[in-house]
């Protein structure tokens, strides 16, 4: 019996040390976690035998367990490099279809601007709109335009805040006239192909508190003349304000559409914008414009990716425009120790593990992102050599067992 009971130590043993060489070779890979060996006791079993009498007859391996515990973070740089800080797992689609999860978000894009794992996986999350609100909790791949540009979007809203001197004389009666240009602004619009067009406003004092809004300055020379319309009025109060303030984007301003005009010498088309003047103030300081925006802008190409800690995927493209392209989701199972490991840095679900529950990253149970990151395999080094150290003692000490025990059957054969 003693020869079967040492044998099961070797073999236990040498399973020990398959695990411990596993961990200690997975030591840099990304998302990667520590198993350890559990043993558990052979005890005899005979008819009649009392429990105080029966000898046990060796040792086996009850289990390798995973240990799940949170690796290191590494800062990379590279903004498709994503790390779990907490629970969770990224759940990918595989090449035949099925899904898989893993800790490791080493991420690529490949040709049709899938975000991939390095095993073929393409990543999932939940679908948005370029604002980042989630239109449906069905998950589906995440995927980004980098076959072509995104499309050219029109200039629908100007927002202008301005303040106009309160000091000014009217306009008309100045000695000389103040000239139309003297107070204005522009800026840059966008037609429906993207085509740059000015959108200019030039302010004239009227009256009292009162200010008349141009779209253009006057060109007699120009074939056919330019000549400026008014678009609105400005009125203010004695502090200065609007009076009444006007609901936002009230005011239409009609831009040349380069896209749809006919050739020259022929009046250019145009399109209309709305402007939002309710930030305008009239005071007793100089002109000046404190902010000058608009909505639309040219085509762009892809320039970069970023993840964010709550998992948007935000895309930046050559015209300056940012947009987000979806949602990564995370999964968290009820017993993770019940996942089973496929390679290549992923786990798939078993009964045992249970299904998985989706979740954003950073609510709940479930761990934040960290973009430019990756997460360290969660070994340690230093322990595993020493258990490497202890594992080798307990297979030399097994094979005493059996050397002994072959003594002893040799003095007994050897009895004369």
């Amino acid at each position: 019996m003693s020869f079967q009971t040492g044998l099961s130590g070797l073999n236990a043993s040498s399973k020990n040390l398959d695990v411990i060489g596993n961990n200690i070779a997975n030591a840099n890979t990304t998302g990667m976690k520590s198993s350890r060996a559990e043993f558990s006791d052979i005890v005899a079993s005979s008819l009649g035998a009392s429990s105080g009498n029966q000898a046990g007859i060796g040792v086996s391996i009850a289990a390798i367990s995973q240990q799940f515990t949170q690796g290191n973070i590494n800062i990379t740089g590279n903004s498709l490099d994503v790390a779990i800080n907490g629970g969770g797992f990224f759940q990918e689609t595989m090449p035949d279809g099925s899904f898989a999860y893993t800790r490791a978000g080493d991420f690529k894009l490949d040709s049709s601007g899938f975000i991939k794992t390095n095993s073929g996986g393409k990543l999932m999350g939940y679908p948005t709109t370029n604002a980042g609100v989630r239109t449906s909790s069905t998950l589906a791949p995440l995927q980004l335009p980098t076959g072509a540009p995104i499309a050219a979007s029109k200039t629908t809203t100007i927002a202008a805040q301005f303040n106009l001197p309160a000091g000014a004389p009217i306009a008309a009666t100045a000695v000389p006239p103040t000239p139309r240009s003297t107070y204005g602004t522009s800026l840059t619009a966008f037609d429906s192909q993207g085509t740059a067009v000015p959108a200019s406003m030039y302010f004239v004092k009227t009256g009292a508190n009162t200010w008349d809004v141009y779209d253009k300055l006057d060109d007699p020379l120009a074939v056919p003349p330019v000549v400026g319309a008014v678009i609105t009025s400005l009125t203010f109060n004695a502090s200065g304000q609007l009076s009444p303030v006007p609901p936002v984007a009230t005011t239409i301003i009609n831009l040349p559409d380069p896209a749809t005009s006919p050739p020259l010498p022929a009046p250019p088309t145009t399109f209309s914008a709305t402007i939002d003047f309710t930030g305008a103030t009239q005071f007793g300081t100089g002109f000046s414009v404190s902010n000058l925006t608009q909505d639309g802008y040219t085509s762009g190409e892809l320039t970069k990716v970023n993840i964010g800690e709550s998992g948007a995927v935000t895309a930046t493209y050559s015209n300056g425009k940012t947009q987000t392209a979806g949602q990564v989701a995370l999964m968290n199972f009820r017993n993770v120790q019940g996942l089973r490991p496929v390679g290549s840095n992923n786990w798939i679900e078993t009964s045992d593990s249970g299904q998985p529950v989706q979740g954003v990253p950073g609510i709940g149970k479930f761990g934040a992102l960290r973009s430019g990151a990756l997460e360290e395999s969660n070994v340690d080094l230093t322990a595993e050599l020493v258990n490497m150290m202890t594992a080798q003692r307990n297979y030399q000490a097994n094979a005493q067992t059996i050397k002994t025990q072959d003594q002893v059957m040799s003095t007994l054969v050897n009895l004369r």
